[in-house]
């Protein structure tokens, strides 16, 4: 066992003492709670070149870029978003007491839930750790992370950041067992962000102790490019979601519809801009790497398994084992049977479909599990609102992609087979909270005697007042 690793008693024992420090102090101030999200900020600012190196070094290579855009800056600006607005959010709600309670007011308050588990995964490691942490710990929270066993360096410097804060949260390091261990603590609310399999599970982890949870799940994310759109403006677009992380996102593009006439024309300047911004002529390269073995052996099967069903494979490079990296892989001529269209890609390949109407698309995408994402690469208003209205999916970006996810100011989540729930921004605050009705009375005013000495009048008057 990693030094770092907890048994389950130990487990459970940080559970107590986190649920023990959270009953002692239940409703920090909001004072209290910018000075922990500014230690916080600062923590992970002193810690940004660790955080680089770490990451390089579980991936084999990873671009400071990706860290930098994927990981770093999202966990500050979640920070600056919830110092900004985290005054009004804690204030009271008032809310219409209406006729039959009145002179009664009531208010809304947002009451900390307790101690909350966050389940992360491998893929980013410091943003799905820190985000769903950063809006816990703005609600008045305690926070215990479960990081993933895959990252061990990233993990680390996590731990490092995070040491400043213990009272607060708790880092957890371990293998499956542990993790399942984990998800059957009874949080005050649980959220997982990873496969939907392994979400299934942490869920009926979850149900037995009535945890109410947030899943952050992934799916098929489609890209529907139009017959007008200037095709380099979508496939810029389209790179941007499969190049950063070499496509090992949630929200990645996970397969096109081109128009049938424009599938040459998307496979040529695809391969040609790709090459582009990624491939330099002295063989160097800022692409990062698939995250290890057991990820680039199964990406390499989803590929040979569609040459076999009699796929067409565009390489905008060749795929070089050694160095555990993928190039983006185009794949055309795809069918139902293959595994790349039935499993969520989380990689560096790109099935392209066609479509003669948009009616295709929308039957297509509608009769599959709702996907976390859902992207449109055009200039058609009336062709963008059709899909917009329906089609089901967690979120929609127009001629763009993933970058929905980095918007402070809206809630992020999936649907259905995607996930459930939603945190970011001020719906983050509202998940990890208690929104607690508080009825006031005032003590002068003898209504209860009132009404309870004359119920027969009572009984006239509100027929004639309320029901009508």
């Amino acid at each position: 066992m990693d030094n770092n690793e907890v048994t389950s008693e130990q487990l459970q024992q940080k559970f107590n003492e986190l649920k023990q420090s959270y009953n002692q102090a239940p409703a920090p101030t909001y004072q209290q709670r910018v000075e922990i999200l500014k230690t916080l900020k600062a923590a992970l600012l002193a810690n940004e070149s660790e955080i680089y190196q770490a990451l390089k070094l579980d991936y084999g290579y990873r671009s400071e870029f990706d860290t930098l855009i994927a990981d770093i800056l999202p966990s500050i600006a979640a920070i600056n978003y919830a110092l900004k607005n985290l005054k009004k959010w804690m204030k009271p709600s008032k809310r219409h007491a209406g006729l039959l309670l009145a002179p009664s007011s009531v208010k809304v308050h947002y009451q900390p839930l307790g101690v909350v588990g966050v389940i992360t995964p491998w893929n980013f490691p410091v943003f799905l750790a820190l985000g769903p942490t950063i809006q816990a710990l703005a609600a008045g929270n305690r926070v215990m992370i479960k990081l993933s066993e895959f990252t061990p360096n990233a993990n680390g410097a996590i731990r490092q950041l995070l040491s400043g804060l213990s009272d607060h949260v708790q880092v957890i390091e371990g293998e499956a067992d542990i993790g399942a261990a984990f998800s059957s603590l009874p949080f005050d609310h649980l959220i997982f962000t990873g496969s939907s399999s392994v979400g299934k599970r942490v869920a009926k982890s979850a149900a037995e102790n009535l945890t109410p949870i947030t899943l952050e799940l992934g799916g098929k994310s489609p890209t529907i490019i139009d017959d007008q759109i200037k095709m380099s403006i979508a496939i810029d677009a389209i790179i941007i979601g499969k190049s950063i992380n070499s496509g090992q996102i949630c929200v990645a593009p996970d397969y096109i519809f081109v128009p049938q006439h424009r599938q040459q024309e998307f496979v040529e300047i695809f391969i040609q801009r790709y090459r582009e911004y990624h491939l330099k002529s002295d063989g160097d390269n800022n692409q990062t790497n698939i995250v290890n073995k057991r990820q680039y052996q199964r990406l390499i099967s989803f590929l040979d398994d569609a040459k076999e069903k009699g796929a067409t494979i565009h390489s905008v490079a060749e795929i070089e084992a050694n160095q555990q990296r993928i190039y983006p892989q185009v794949i055309t001529e795809v069918n139902a049977d293959m595994e790349v269209m039935k499993q969520e890609i989380f990689g560096s390949l790109l099935p392209v479909m066609t479509y003669r109407n948009i009616a295709e698309v929308t039957e297509y995408i509608n009769a599959r599990p709702r996907p976390l994402a859902l992207y449109i690469m055009s200039k058609n208003r009336a062709l963008i609102s059709h899909l917009v209205e329906n089609t089901h999916s967690g979120g929609v970006a127009i001629n763009d992609s993933i970058y929905h996810v980095a918007a402070d100011d809206a809630p992020f989540g999936g649907v259905g087979n995607s996930g459930m729930g939603h945190y970011h921004g001020h719906e983050g605050f509202l998940t990890f909270s208690k929104a607690k009705t508080v009825l006031h009375s005032s003590a002068w005013l003898p209504k209860n005697r009132l009404i309870l000495k004359h119920r027969d009048l009572m009984v006239k008057v509100m027929r004639k007042v309320f029901l009508r």
